[in-house]
């Protein structure tokens, strides 16, 4: 399968491996951070250490994700995101903004500051987002949900096929967006992983992923410190940094992916690694390990 290309404000961006997004989260009950960046000057410094570790993409958010606490006022959500996004936009200007959310005053405002995508989590709740993201020339993440924002669904026997559901939903939702003006080389898809779903039908759908590729578009991953990687290994959110990197390395065998991590610095190894070994990269046949590369330094050495 040929390699999508993603068009961003004029510009084609071919996806021939995995693109790295990394995450600032500008709330303070992020499920997996919780709130350890608090002030904006500490999520600005986080912005500029993920681009320093080569992060191609920097998704920044307003409001958790988790359920069971209300939605945070878009006003708020607004003036807690756009001084972030003009920062990384003016200071990076090579990286592309996303931002996470799915309101309407906080997409024209961040859009205005500079932001590239729109991450919206709500499976095009509103409509309108695509109208914003189609007269600004950006691109639109759509994600499966069948869920509202901040609401529960965690049944097992919702989906007769949720593989299934997730391609015929999102096939429809682009259809949408395009009908709307996103052109369709300007949409991503999200599988959404932990998004109205059990962590059994999440891997369900993991293990099917070919067939979210196959609707011909860059796959947002948003794998990293998911539930479903504390069902497979019993630990806490910020034990799940290993197997986020092991998911990592199985999908991006594949190109076309835009995988979205809180270790970013560990993700771009994993990348380059994967890269190489399926022959998207080479290492020089000349190339000779440098010495402060061979042995780690000894504090007993003088």
């Amino acid at each position: 399968m040929a390699a999508p290309t993603l068009l961003v404000r004029g510009r084609s961006i071919e996806v021939r491996s995995t693109l790295v997004m990394g995450v600032v989260n500008a709330s303070q009950n992020s499920f997996s951070d919780a709130g350890r960046y608090r002030t904006l000057d500490d999520r600005l410094r986080l912005a500029d250490a993920l681009v320093a570790a080569g992060a191609d993409v920097i998704d920044v958010g307003g409001q958790s994700a988790i359920t069971g606490l209300p939605e945070t006022d878009a006003a708020e959500e607004r003036d807690s995101v756009v001084p972030i996004v003009e920062w990384i936009a003016e200071r990076h200007p090579d990286v592309l903004v996303s931002v996470d959310t799915y309101k309407p005053l906080v997409a024209e405002a961040v859009i205005a500051a500079g932001a590239s995508i729109i991450n919206d989590v709500s499976g095009l709740l509103y409509p309108q987002i695509a109208t914003l993201c189609a007269a600004a020339q950006i691109a639109l993440v759509v994600m499966h949900t069948r869920a509202r924002p901040k609401t529960s669904l965690q049944d097992p026997d919702f989906y007769a096929d949720v593989a299934a559901d997730v391609v015929d939903f999102l096939a429809e939702r682009m259809r949408h967006a395009e009908q709307l003006g996103v052109p369709r080389e300007s949409i991503i898809l999200d599988p959404g992983p932990d998004f109205g779903k059990t962590p059994h039908q999440t891997i369900e759908v993991m293990r099917r992923l070919g067939d979210v590729r196959a609707l011909g578009r860059p796959v947002l991953l948003a794998i990293s410190r998911k539930d479903f990687l504390g069902a497979i290994t019993s630990t806490a959110p910020a034990q799940r940094g290993p197997a986020t990197l092991a998911a990592l390395a199985h999908f991006a065998v594949e190109p076309g992916n835009i995988v979205r991590v809180h270790d970013v610095a560990g993700a771009v190894d994993v990348v380059k690694t994967i890269d190489v070994l399926t022959g998207r990269a080479e290492v020089r046949a000349d190339y000779q390990l440098p010495d402060r590369l061979r042995h780690e330094p000894s504090s007993d050495r003088r």
